[in-house]
């Protein structure tokens, strides 16, 4: 792992994820990676998602090299390593502890919002898609290794993403630069190719979106999904940083 500070931050598929990415690319000191254990997800499970197989060719599908490659040195004068990793990418009866080196981080998001915004962009939705459950488990791995894991709330985050990101530069052990809270618009080089499916708001940003309340208007199977997911997220929301 050498002395670089290597960030894994956990999050569920419709959440802030990825303007956090964009806030760490902003960073000079930084390197992002998107989503690298996405193929080897869709490789292992064979589901499918906007552009399949395009994403199966840009990344390894062999999880032993995906994970390796997240402790690949670094360019020189850059020693921070950023991984957006999506929860349901992993599964509980994977041998999951080489996160354990890692700076771990939770992203949490209301159940109902997530399910919300995952049924505009695709048609049906499980407890397992959104990654409250896979979040779930993995905070008992790193409970279990007496590891530190901060639990940030996107609703908590939007109402003031200056001091939530003071405060995780602070905890990371590096500095804090105003560069995070603003970026140019458009598409990067770092973002996965299934980014034209997935990252249009994103691509429009030029910072973080000011909190605001969300239609969470569901239909009875959705609502079902979000309410099955709801203990999980409470139990994390309770654990959550507070700024």
């Amino acid at each position: 792992m050498n002395d670089a500070v290597r960030v894994a931050m956990w999050s569920g598929p419709r959440n802030i994820s990825t303007a956090m990415m964009r806030a760490f690319e902003n960073r000079p000191d930084t390197v992002v990676v998107d989503e690298p254990l996405y193929a080897a997800y869709l490789a292992r499970t064979g589901i499918d998602h906007p552009a399949r197989e395009e994403v199966i060719a840009s990344q390894p599908t062999d999880l032993a090299t995906a994970v390796a490659d997240l402790s690949a040195p670094l360019p020189a004068g850059r020693d921070v390593h950023y991984a957006k990793h999506m929860a349901h990418h992993v599964s509980r009866d994977m041998d999951l502890s080489w996160t354990l080196p890692f700076r771990n981080v939770l992203l949490i998001r209301d159940p109902a919002e997530v399910v919300a915004s995952y049924v505009r962009a695709r048609e049906t939705c499980e407890p397992e898609d959104i990654g409250l459950t896979q979040q779930g488990w993995l905070l008992e791995l790193w409970d279990e290794n007496d590891l530190e894991v901060p639990i940030l709330d996107a609703g908590d985050f939007l109402r003031a993403p200056d001091a939530y990101l003071r405060w995780l530069c602070d905890w990371l052990r590096i500095p804090f630069t105003d560069r995070m809270l603003s970026w140019p618009p458009g598409p990067r080089d770092s973002d996965g190719v299934w980014a034209p499916h997935w990252y249009a708001a994103v691509w429009r940003s030029t910072g973080f979106e000011p909190w605001r309340p969300r239609d969470t208007n569901l239909s009875d199977h959705d609502a079902a999904v979000a309410e099955a997911c709801r203990p999980i997220y409470e139990e994390l929301h309770a654990r959550r940083v507070r700024v």
